[in-house]
């Protein structure tokens, strides 16, 4: 019983965000606190909130102030310099917007943190795909998929896991997979290619001039229409507009002057009031010493990130008001990520309280028929793409992987082997709604999690499949 309503439940909450019917926060903390009651441990309801909001708390925290930290970042201007040089790569051609896309979350993943990812990612990209009205799902599945291939690198977390799970030396899994892992990659970059060019084609092919001179039109209309909503229209290529009433307002550096609205292309704004050029090396080499503190993990991530926060505000910003302001400018996105972690910590602690979980992941192991056992690298690849989606990878590393590994020493199938194979669902598990940074990605993007997670899934999973693939052709599982 618990298993169907497990199950139930998952599929209640991801119908309803895709329809559009709840909004997330809603949905991760109304749908499972009736099903608690439906389980007949209503009662028991403000015991498992506490335990999952205990767990993620740290989580939370790290959100709140690592936003902070790379807002003021963004706003100081330590990441100018990189949506310059990828401005100079893209050239406002969307196939190669998108590949960067994928490229610069790549490279950003090597810190083995998700939400950093995220935040860098979006920042530098995000200007772009509003400026040339590029569709921004691309751009939080590109990168997200592209941080699940890298998640695996053994400071990221799954791998980690598996070694302590079933007692194995991280390097001995990672590093047979890489060559599979880089086939992912690869694919990933071809997929970024194929969804960039459908972009092009549905946009056409622009220079950075064109959109400069199309936005100063589209200005000059707006400013000779006086705002007022009278329907002036100025079009641009591929089919899009800006009216007049203001909702769709240029944006960019010659727009945000005009129009007072920082939403768009506020990373190239030279004159912007909170640039800090002078304290420009000692914010990189902060940020730099942040990232390697986290490697080498000398603190919490949490405490890194309320530290860091704290000193670049003091530093940057040295009287209160500016302080105020700064942190004002960045509630909206503190209080939508934090939000939306403690709405899935009611989610986990219902599934983990009430023990769907674990009755949900009993029964897949259940199915599995006994002539599978020789092939039981080969399931665990498949099972890790649902398991590591609709679990944390702490359930599936600790509660399943070493239940599989069992069943496969017992049809001589080595926990290496095990151990590779529960890496593969890591692109499609990235975007899992138990995913703390999947909210920091869709909320700095200001993509509804239903959209993002419509169009990301087939992709992730495929890309999943082809790791899996290249793992048995390479012999790796």
């Amino acid at each position: 019983m618990l298993t169907i309503l497990g199950f139930a439940m998952i599929a209640t909450f991801l119908v309803l965000i895709m329809m559009k019917k709840m909004s997330p926060i809603a949905a991760l903390v109304l749908i499972p606190a009736l099903f608690c009651v439906f389980v007949g441990k209503g009662a028991k309801l403000g015991d498992y909130v506490l335990d999952g909001v205990t767990d993620l708390a740290p989580t939370a925290a790290m959100l709140m102030f690592a936003i902070v930290y790379f807002g003021v970042m963004i706003d100081v201007g330590l990441f100018d310099p990189i949506v310059r040089g990828i401005l100079k790569f893209c050239k406002a051609d969307p196939m190669r917007i998108v590949v960067g896309t994928a490229l610069l979350a790549a490279i950003v993943s090597l810190d083995g943190d998700g939400s950093t990812t995220f935040m860098i990612t979006v920042s530098a990209m995000y200007p772009l795909y509003k400026r040339l009205k590029m569709s921004l799902v691309v751009m939080t599945g590109v990168a997200a998929m592209a941080n699940g291939v890298m998640n695996t690198l053994p400071w990221g977390g799954p791998t980690a896991r598996a070694a302590t799970a079933l007692k194995l030396d991280a390097s001995d899994i990672f590093v047979p997979m890489i060559p599979a892992l880089l086939v992912g990659l690869a694919f990933v970059f071809v997929l970024s290619y194929v969804l960039g060019v459908r972009e092009r084609r549905r946009l056409g092919v622009l220079t950075l001039d064109d959109v400069l001179e199309e936005e100063k039109e589209s200005e000059t209309v707006l400013v000779g229409s006086g705002g007022s909503g009278d329907g002036k229209v100025s079009m641009r290529k591929g089919g899009t507009a800006a009216a007049g009433s203001g909702t769709d307002a240029p944006t960019g550096a010659t727009a945000t002057a005009a129009s007072g609205d920082d939403d768009g292309f506020q990373g190239l704004d030279p004159n912007r009031p909170t640039l800090r050029p002078k304290l420009y090396w000692f914010n990189a080499l902060l940020t730099v010493g942040l990232l390697t503190a986290m490697i080498m993990e000398w603190l919490p991530i949490p405490v890194l990130f309320l530290i860091g926060a704290a000193l670049v505000l003091s530093v940057n910003f040295p009287h209160i008001p500016d302080q105020k302001a700064r942190l004002a400018a960045h509630a909206d996105n503190v209080l939508n990520v934090s939000g939306m972690v403690f709405a899935a910590a009611v989610f986990t602690g219902v599934l983990q309280g009430t023990g769907m979980v674990d009755h949900m992941a009993k029964w897949m192991v259940d199915v599995i028929p006994g002539s599978m056992g020789p092939h039981m690298a080969l399931v665990t690849g498949i099972l890790s793409l649902p398991l590591t989606y609709f679990m944390s990878n702490d359930g599936f590393y600790f509660g399943v992987l070493p239940v599989l590994a069992e069943a496969g020493a017992a049809h001589g199938v080595t926990p290496l082997e095990m151990a590779r194979a529960s890496l593969v669902g890591q692109p499609l598990h990235m975007s899992s709604p138990l995913v703390p940074a999947v909210y920091v990605l869709v909320g700095m993007a200001k993509v509804e999690f239903g959209d993002h997670t419509r169009f990301v899934v087939k992709w992730a999973a495929l890309t999943c499949l082809v790791i899996l693939g290249a793992g048995m052709l390479f012999g790796i599982i």
